[in-house]
């Protein structure tokens, strides 16, 4: 039976001594404040409540054991929220990871016969 309508997908969630630290949300709140330097307007394009964003980040940081986002007061040059190095890694391994899960399924799922032999 073929479904050529479907395709495989996988939700990856990196955790640290049990504690949920970054999944497919987290991912999003966090490519959105590097985009554009504001946990509010970050939370609006990720589609979640500011409040939401920052209890995520509240937790992240707590699983990690240290912050994941630098704020600047406003100012003449306005304020500014913007990712930690270590954060910007973590974030890259994440989607890196997921990229290459997302291809493994993708190749898996497409192959002739290759569900079958693995499931029979």
């Amino acid at each position: 039976m073929q479904f050529p309508d479907m395709s495989p997908r996988a939700n990856v969630t990196l955790t640290r001594r049990g504690m949920s630290v970054l999944g497919e949300r987290e991912a999003r709140l966090l490519e959105a404040v590097e985009r554009v330097r504001s946990i509010k307007d970050a939370a609006a394009e990720a589609g979640i409540s500011y409040r939401t964003a920052w209890s995520a980040i509240q937790q992240m940081e707590q699983a990690l054991g240290r912050p994941i986002v630098v704020s600047r007061a406003g100012g003449p040059g306005g304020g500014a929220t913007t990712l930690t190095e270590e954060c910007r890694r973590l974030l890259s391994i994440y989607q890196d990871l997921r990229r290459e899960l997302e291809e493994c399924l993708e190749r898996v799922w497409e192959a002739p016969g290759a569900l079958q032999q693995a499931t029979g």
